[in-house]
């Protein structure tokens, strides 16, 4: 889901930009005097916006301002939900270590996730390991996905994170505790023949 987001929130940008510079850039210079480009909707610079005949149009049919409000609440539905996917930050961009001294040193979650995706991988049996950090800094939870072997235990895989790789980094951050959500998956592998 959070590449989709990604993938969204560029095209979306990479549109509205476009959009936004060549229609600014246009009136622009039809404003300067330029001549107005072939698509452009009016014929000079001292043109309205929309003529009478342009805002009176579709007065009369019944179906023109639903459908009208029906697209704006759309939009304005889509507009939200892009603001609050960009908005919200899922990932904890610092973890607060206790140093003892009274004051404390801030740790980036970024290099945190990274050292524990590392000595998860190391693990054995584990393929491939994911880590994200969220919370607060002062009191981080860990989201970890490992990528087994098709033959591992997947409750022999759980225990070595939580004592090894859990542990060294709430250890290592001074952390009284750090929770953990742990998903597992199997890796594909080719079927085997019985003979």
């Amino acid at each position: 889901m959070r590449a989709v987001l990604r993938t969204v929130n560029r095209v979306l940008l990479a549109v509205v930009g476009l959009v936004l510079l060549v229609l600014g850039g246009a009136v622009l210079a039809v404003g300067l005097g330029a001549p107005a480009p072939s698509w452009w909707i009016h014929g000079s610079r001292h043109d309205v916006l929309l003529s009478d005949a342009e805002r009176t149009r579709w007065r009369d049919a019944g179906w023109w301002w639903p459908v009208v409000l029906a697209a704006l609440a759309v939009l304005v539905l889509l507009a939200l939900w892009w603001l609050t996917a960009v908005l919200r930050r899922r990932r904890l961009a610092e973890v607060l270590v206790e140093t003892g001294d009274g004051e404390g040193a801030l740790l980036r979650g970024r290099a945190m996730e990274d050292v524990l995706a590392a000595e998860a991988t190391d693990l054995d049996g584990v393929t491939r390991a994911h880590a994200h950090l969220t919370g607060r800094r002062s009191t981080p939870a860990a989201r970890v996905s490992l990528l087994l072997e098709p033959h591992v235990n997947p409750g022999t895989a759980l225990t070595d994170l939580t004592t090894q790789a859990l542990a060294h980094a709430r250890d290592s951050a001074g952390l009284k505790s750090l929770p953990a959500e742990v998903r597992l998956r199997a890796a594909r592998h080719r079927p085997e023949r019985v003979s």
